[in-house]
This record gives structure tokens, C-alpha cells and sequence, in this order.
């Protein structure tokens, strides 16, 4: 098997390659060794048992001060929508299934600053947060949970199922692991259309026990396609931990099997989430294929709505919140003196505005009507199928 590695971070400029790195199939990333992408001389490791790294502040901010500023309004419209969806499902609101993203944002922000306008988005069911660091306005998303016509989807998706090509957001999906070949098909098509764009394939820790998965690893290594696959290891699969579920619990050796070059990367880092997608992408736009990385974070609301999470401690749920990759952000900007506590919280207060306003834009919307269920089923207008 071959021994394969990502590159070392880009040095330069948000976003962009370094060109004199190493050869991406030199060296293994493992989370127990360090890794010189993450800042600060104290960079923590993920535990041999599976544990997820600290988050830490930033002391010397690696990127300018829109960067920053932008992380910062994106995960905070992110956990803001978020906290609201949750309240709002609580009333009835919203109805059907809701799964949050709450202590998940970075995994988002940090990848959408690293790629390109045009590549392509997809994921699972967790999938609120995308759209909205895409640019997909929150009264859309807020529609599309309220089942109302002027939602992303048109009320049609609901929850698990956000759509929004303007954006680049190919959808959320409720079958576990049926977005994994998808993303590898967009990947495909990405290529053989000679684009230059790619697309990034997020996934659950679950989904990495579908069987989908294997073929979609072997068939995208075996094409070379511009496919970033990411598993998101918040620590549950629903309810049962990676320990209790998987033999192999750092998840991103399962890459190495296929010679994915393959990386465990503290996802409450939001500087570290870009500089590994930054060193994917550019794998990918070079023509050397995927890679597959291991976001490493968690959730801290359960599973879904319906979910208690007593499967863990407060103590737990406490000690994870102390490293909230949203409050590292926010101490970067205010230990570099990029922002005032004012200014940020003029910015929340700002974001609470947008997100009360997508809530009335909601109330006030209308839902689709009956005749709204025969459209948008196959792209053929005049298709000849039986609806009466």
C-alpha cells in the first residue's frame, strides 16, 4: 500500500497552494502525530482512543481580518438560525424531523473559505448550516422548515432535504451514505465537463459503515476525481459511539485502504479545517484525485430533535462547549484587536435581526398548493405519467 499523506499547509495567502510542499503520497497523517498546519506550539492531538483535539484561540491570526470577521458572521448566523429552529420546533413550528448543527459550524465555514465560487456542495440530513455559509438567504432555509413555497426547496424537502444550485449546494439527503456516490458522480461530472471544480462530500460518522462508501472510495481513486470526501466524527452515530460501533475508530485510516491520502483534522479549528480542505482542493485540481478527511467535532444537541443524548454526561457536553470553535474565533479577533467587543456584538445583534426576520418571513409565507406535488419530479415538462 502506498504511504500517503496531504501536504503540509499552504503558507501563503487563504486558499492558496503551496507549491513547494511535499509530494501528497510521502507520509501518513495520523491524529496522534503532529501536525505542523495547526497553530500555537501547544497543538492538541486527538487521543489514541478516539477523543476529539481542543479547540484553542488563535494567539497570531494566520489569516487578514475579513477572513476572520467573515468566520465569525457565518458560524454566528449558522448557531443563531439554529438555536431559533430549535425553539421554533419545540412550538410546533416546525414539524417532521430537525437535526442541528449546533458546535458543528466550523466544519462548514472553515471549507467554504478554502474553496471556489462553482464547486459543489452535498451532505447528509444535518445540512441547515451549508446553504447559509453558501449565501442562500436564511429566509429561504427558514421557509423550507416551515414547509412554505418560498423555501430553497419550495416546501417540498423540508428539513432534511435543502436544495440550493445558485449556490452550489447539491442537497441533503436522508438516506445514510446515499450522498457518498453522488458526490463522487458530481465529481465526475465536474471532471469530464472539464471545469476545474470539484465537489466536497460531507457525511456522518455512521455512513462510513455503509457499503456505499468502499465503492464509491475505490471507483473515485481508480477515476481520479476532484471529490474531497468528509466524514464528520461528532463522537455518535445517533446514539452509539464510534468505540461501540466501529473497529477502526480513527476513522480517516479507512482511506488509507484505497491509497486516499487521507488526514485527521481538529474541526473546532476553523484555521485548520481551511488548511486541509486548501490542500484537498488543490490535490483535486491538479488531477490527483480524492482525499478523505476526518473532521473531528461535536454536536452539542442530540441526534435529532427527538433525541435526549443521555448517552453522555453533562460533564461531557460541558467540557466540549469549553472549546467552542465559534468563541475561539471571537478571542482571535479580539486578542489581534481586528474587532472591538462592541463591533462583534453590533454584529450579533445584527444576525439576531436576519434570523428574527427570516422567522416572519416564514409566518407570513404561504404554503404550496396541491398541484405543486406533479411538478419537479422529472425534467421532461410534458412527461406522459398518470397523476389523475
Amino acid at each position: 500500500m502506498a504511504d500517503t499523506k496531504v501536504k503540509e499547509a499552504p503558507k501563503t495567502a487563504p486558499g492558496a497552494a503551496d507549491a513547494k510542499g511535499k509530494d501528497a503520497a510521502q507520509q501518513v497523517a495520523t491524529a496522534a502525530q503532529p501536525d505542523g498546519s495547526m497553530p500555537g506550539p501547544d497543538r492538541p492531538v486527538a487521543a489514541e482512543n478516539g477523543a476529539e483535539p481542543r479547540a484553542q484561540a488563535v494567539a497570531k491570526a494566520e489569516f487578514p481580518k475579513a477572513t476572520y470577521l467573515r468566520w465569525y458572521e457565518q458560524m454566528q448566523l449558522m448557531r443563531k438560525f439554529e438555536d431559533k429552529a430549535g425553539q421554533l420546533y419545540g412550538q410546533q413550528k416546525i414539524k417532521g424531523f430537525c437535526h442541528l448543527y449546533i458546535g458543528q459550524e466550523a466544519c462548514v465555514a472553515g471549507a467554504v473559505s478554502a474553496l471556489e465560487p462553482g464547486d459543489k456542495y452535498i451532505t447528509a440530513y444535518r445540512d441547515h448550516a451549508h446553504p447559509l455559509a453558501l449565501g442562500t438567504s436564511p429566509n429561504a432555509v427558514m421557509a423550507e422548515l416551515y414547509a412554505k413555497a418560498t423555501g430553497c426547496s419550495k416546501g417540498k424537502g423540508g428539513s432534511m432535504h435543502m436544495f440550493d444550485k445558485e449556490v452550489g449546494f447539491m442537497g441533503g439527503h436522508g438516506i445514510v451514505g446515499g450522498q457518498i456516490p453522488m458526490g463522487a458522480g458530481i465529481a465526475f461530472a465536474e471532471k469530464y465537463n472539464k471545469t476545474g471544480k470539484l465537489c466536497i462530500c460531507y457525511m456522518g460518522d455512521g455512513a462510513v459503515r455503509q457499503g456505499a462508501l468502499h465503492e464509491a472510495f475505490n471507483m473515485a481513486m481508480l477515476w481520479k476525481l476532484p471529490v474531497i470526501f468528509v466524514v464528520e466524527n461528532n463522537g455518535y452515530a445517533m446514539g452509539t459511539s464510534v468505540q461501540r460501533s466501529s473497529n477502526v475508530t480513527e476513522l480517516y485510516k479507512l482511506g488509507l485502504a484505497y491509497d486516499m491520502p487521507s488526514e485527521s483534522v481538529n474541526a473546532m479549528q476553523i484555521e485548520d479545517v481551511h488548511h486541509a480542505v486548501a490542500r484537498a482542493a488543490e490535490r483535486a485540481r491538479g488531477g490527483e484525485g480524492p482525499t478523505f478527511l476526518e473532521f473531528r467535532t461535536y454536536r452539542y444537541k442530540g441526534h435529532s430533535m427527538s433525541d435526549p443524548a443521555k448517552y453522555r454526561t453533562k460533564e461531557e457536553l460541558e467540557e466540549k462547549r469549553n472549546h467552542d470553535s465559534i468563541e475561539a474565533v471571537r478571542h482571535t479577533i479580539l486578542e489581534n484587536q481586528m474587532a472591538t467587543e462592541d463591533e462583534l456584538n453590533a454584529i450579533d445583534e445584527r444576525i439576531k435581526g436576519e434570523v428574527q426576520a427570516a422567522v416572519d418571513f416564514a409566518e407570513t409565507s404561504p404554503y404550496p398548493t396541491p398541484d405543486e406535488l406533479f411538478k419537479d419530479v422529472y425534467v421532461q415538462a410534458d412527461y406522459p405519467y398518470i397523476h389523475d
